[in-house]
């Protein structure tokens, strides 16, 4: 199975030439990179949140084998959904899945399951590919789409993933894909992504979902990130930075009501 686009032209530039101008313009010059064990980015459309997803893929490696973890919009498929064989077209070409690496993932938990359906129509995993693939011409995804799920879910998920990248043998970074708060004023949404960013900094995965569960926050991908922050502590991640946060009304300069942005490596 190819995976067509879903949301080029309108999240991102769907022209290939355009799209890599673009690209070059929020990621900036090339510059030494790091090795990271993940990244956690925004996933709304470039002209709101590419600068601050811009400014963490500008500072990280990104090796050819990258797992992305995304929340799930459509309500489509599994609630724990991994497309393990095939590729996603895309405009600055093909992205074939590491069909090893997701088979491994697969079967080491008792909660992913291979659902290609789940990512038919889901934004928030695609807008992060051409970030990748501008990093990293020879690049292949485990594309892992997430509904709501319990701590000692993301838990098994997160332990999973981390084996299955133990045993690859290969460098793979992890990607998490999220907003933070949607729709309250600025003031109210620093405020309360300030709690999450706070656990994240903090490696908590536990804390970051049960503060984004008690305070009400509307932060899309907390599922994938709370499975991704556990992956990287299993991988032995010992830190975290906040590389950049934004609200949409800095570029729209309506503050009334907001959507917060933030860019993390973890390492």
């Amino acid at each position: 199975m190819v995976r067509q686009p879903a949301v080029a032209d309108q999240f991102y530039d769907g022209n290939p030439t355009r799209l890599h101008y673009e690209l070059s313009k929020l990621i900036g010059p090339a510059r030494e990179a790091r090795p990271a064990k993940a990244i956690v980015a925004p996933h709304a459309g470039y002209m709101y949140s590419g600068a601050v997803a811009g400014a963490a893929y500008a500072q990280a490696e990104v090796p050819e084998t990258v797992v992305i973890l995304g929340p799930s919009h459509t309500g489509v498929g599994s609630p724990a959904a991994v497309m393990t064989s095939g590729a996603w077209s895309m405009p600055m070409g093909t992205v074939p899945i590491s069909e090893d690496l997701a088979a491994r993932i697969v079967e080491l938990s008792d909660y992913l399951e291979d659902d290609a359906l789940a990512h038919t129509y889901e934004h928030s995993l695609e807008v992060q590919i051409p970030f990748l693939q501008y990093r990293q011409s020879n690049l292949s995804i485990v594309p892992v789409c997430l509904k709501d799920l319990s701590f000692s879910v993301c838990k098994e998920i997160g332990s999973a993933i981390a084996e299955a990248v133990r045993r690859a043998g290969r460098p793979v970074l992890l990607v998490a894909s999220t907003d933070m708060t949607h729709y309250e004023s600025r003031e109210q949404a620093e405020a309360k992504d300030r709690l999450a960013i706070d656990k994240i900094l903090a490696l908590d995965p536990q804390g970051l979902l049960e503060t984004v569960r008690g305070h009400n926050i509307s932060m899309c991908g907390v599922i994938p990130t709370t499975i991704t922050l556990v992956a990287s502590l299993a991988l032995g991640a010992s830190s975290v930075e906040l590389i950049r946060y934004a609200t949409s009304g800095d570029v729209t300069g309506d503050y009334r009501q907001v959507v917060g942005y933030a860019s993390f490596i973890v390492e």
